[in-house]
């Protein structure tokens, strides 16, 4: 990550302009793309929609915790999320069930500040954390790109929605605090050695007397210390990397009942819950997505 001086710097000087936001409805399988050079914020009104990015490396922020990590590829983000896009790389949208979105286009002036931006941002729980934003997010735009704007006053609005949703998705992305690498890297050797197991073993069932007993540390200072270097419990850091690696395996065309037992999983049914707590839809789903949007 960049340092924080610098995105705060880049956050304080950014000069963002917005164009004419319009309201396209997707139906199934319906993709809109995002050229290189195309900046834009892109709101959920309802429905489901999968972005993915050229990009190497965007940003996941969760709003209302301001918790951040960084993704490569693509995201699927649910009623009352966001992407947005400083138009770097192409990005594209795409709904499997349908959806109702907002999209704003937005001219970036360039400067030294904006190199310390990501190039995507994907916003979850953006409605909870900004309710007025997403309200006028919901209700701006026309029909279709370069129709006549239906209100007076539009404009403005839109200016100020922009603005309040940009700046708040980049602060809470440069408020986290966390080396958004994977897996988290750690100087301490104990951790280290713990953080390594489960990476090379996502489908033990890990135990938390397991995890401290690798970590040569007793349960409750274990479990305190490890949150306090990751960020994050040692049962959901396991069920991160189980995710992760559950990605992987449904991108290279292992059937979910393979994946889910390769993971650990009592169920297929307990493997489709956690894996559409983590992507926001159920395991096929979120392969037809990608297999659709990278065919």
């Amino acid at each position: 990550m960049t340092s924080r001086a610098a995105l705060e710097s880049a956050l304080s000087n950014i000069d963002v302009h917005p164009g004419h936001a319009w309201r396209p409805s997707l139906s199934a399988g319906e993709r809109v793309t995002l050229s290189r050079g195309e900046a834009a914020i892109v709101y959920v009104r309802s429905g489901e929609l999968t972005g993915v990015s050229a990009a190497r490396a965007g940003c996941s922020v969760n709003a209302p915790s301001g918790a951040a990590t960084t993704v490569e590829g693509g995201r699927t983000l649910l009623t009352g999320d966001a992407f947005i896009s400083l138009g770097c790389h192409p990005l594209e949208l795409a709904s499997q069930s349908g959806a109702e979105v907002t999209v704003v286009p937005l001219e970036v002036v360039a400067t030294v500040h904006t190199r310390a931006l990501p190039p995507v941002v994907f916003v979850s729980g953006f409605a909870r954390a900004e309710p007025a934003a997403a309200g006028l997010a919901a209700h701006l735009g026309v029909p279709a790109p370069g129709a006549a704007l239906d209100r007076h006053g539009d404009e403005t609005i839109c200016k100020l929605m922009v603005t309040t949703v940009l700046l708040s998705a980049l602060r809470a992305w440069a408020a986290s605090e966390q080396d958004a690498s994977w897996p988290p890297r750690t100087a301490d050797p104990f951790l280290a050695r713990v953080a390594a197991a489960v990476d090379d073993d996502p489908g033990r069932e890990w135990t938390i007397d397991q995890l401290a007993a690798l970590g040569a540390m007793s349960r409750s200072v274990f479990a305190a210390r490890f949150r306090e270097v990751f960020g994050t419990s040692p049962a959901s850091y396991v069920t991160a990397v189980r995710m992760r690696r559950a990605e992987d395996l449904l991108d290279a065309g292992t059937p979910v009942s393979e994946t889910s037992r390769a993971l650990g999983y009592a169920s297929d049914e307990g493997f489709r819950r956690a894996f559409r707590r983590h992507a926001g839809v159920a395991p096929s789903e979120w392969r037809s997505a990608r297999r659709s949007l990278t065919a």
